[in-house]
């Protein structure tokens, strides 16, 4: 036997694996969109993201003065070194009080159609102003968030470079704009799945590619698309058939309490998949601790299929290829304040004081 005909042979068995694996990042392609900054800029609407804007975000996220106790920032429970959100089921407040859901990722949270699981902020700035009037949050008021930014003459200077011309800089209005501006840049490019989808066939190892082909073909990607992999649509958590109850809680209609529409009772906005290894647990109850539980429970609950334990791992093996970089934040100096600046809710200190 040539060489010759051997090197064709071996040619020709090269083919099929080259074109499945063609096929399937075509497929992907047709699904999905890779992470890009100027993806991430375009999506923030009506607000020049500036690098004056978004050096004042990044100081107002980390700054507890925010909250009324002045021990709560958006990064307590938005840790953006734990994917951009906090390590236990649900986050603890002010007074210690446990919220009712899960804190969703900050992280690449500029690409979802909408903010928190029910949808009721149409972007960053509408969320940005959640939790600090959150009895639960931060317990503050947009008057007391305004008081203390005006009291500290950092933050005058700040937002007058931030928002020049401004008659009202620092107002809670613009300290929602500076803190979105500062949220579009936490952005994780650079995933291999990324790679894979940009043509790097070798981006992906052979159980990533299962996964990824499950993923599309057992119908997840029919809610879970897009950039983010998720966050673009609602759907009914339990479509097929209710999880437990500690996983999809009675009294929680999700959705429903936003639109009043029976359609959308125990509706949420799709998680997001993003970095998705990196912040168990997992749901909008934090109640699943595994990736492995959290798919087949979401096999079941909204496809009606119950996985093998090969096809479990492999989708498992697929979502962790879609970790990205993450972003590199230096913890800002924040301005000092002065006398004037409102004090920590006393009743907070005292009440937990030892």
């Amino acid at each position: 036997m040539s060489r010759a005909f051997i090197a064709a042979l071996s040619a020709m068995a090269l083919v099929p694996f080259a074109a499945i694996a063609s096929d399937l990042r075509t497929d992907a392609n047709a699904v999905f969109k890779p992470i890009t900054p100027a993806a991430a800029a375009k999506a923030v609407k009506n607000n020049d993201a500036t690098p004056a804007k978004i050096e004042l975000g990044k100081q107002l996220f980390f700054d507890p003065r925010i909250s009324a106790s002045q021990l709560i920032s958006c990064n307590s429970c938005h840790n953006l070194s734990l994917g951009g959100v906090d390590a236990g089921s649900t986050s603890i407040g002010h007074g210690w009080q446990k919220g009712p859901r899960r804190a969703p990722t900050v992280l690449n949270a500029v690409f979802n159609v909408a903010q928190f699981w029910d949808g009721r902020a149409e972007d960053l700035k509408a969320q940005a102003k959640g939790p600090v009037q959150a009895g639960v949050e931060m317990n503050n008021t947009p008057a007391n968030v305004e008081a203390t930014l005006n009291s500290i003459p950092g933050y005058v200077a700040s937002f007058q470079k931030a928002f020049p011309g401004d008659n009202k800089p620092a107002s809670f209005d613009n300290f929602a704009r500076a803190i979105e501006a500062f949220e579009s840049t936490l952005v994780t490019p650079g995933s291999r799945f990324d790679k894979f989808l940009g043509g790097d066939e070798a981006a992906l190892d052979a159980t990533e590619k299962k996964g990824l082909r499950l993923f599309i073909d057992k119908g997840c990607s029919g809610c879970h698309d897009g950039v983010n992999v998720g966050g673009g649509n609602y759907t009914q958590f339990g479509a097929v058939e209710k999880p437990a109850a500690a996983v999809l809680p009675e009294g929680d209609k999700g959705r429903f309490a936003v639109t009043k529409s029976p359609a959308d009772i125990y509706s949420f906005r799709v998680a997001p998949l993003r970095n998705v290894a990196l912040r168990a647990p997992y749901f909008h109850t934090g109640q699943v601790w595994t990736l492995e539980e959290a798919v087949s429970i979401m096999a079941k609950s909204q496809l009606g299929a119950t996985l093998a334990p090969d096809e479990t791992a492999a989708i498992v093996a697929f979502l962790g290829a879609l970790t990205g970089e993450q972003p590199r934040v230096d913890y800002p100096i924040l301005p000092a304040r002065t006398n004037a600046t409102p004090k920590p809710q006393q009743e907070v200190a005292q009440k937990h004081a030892h």
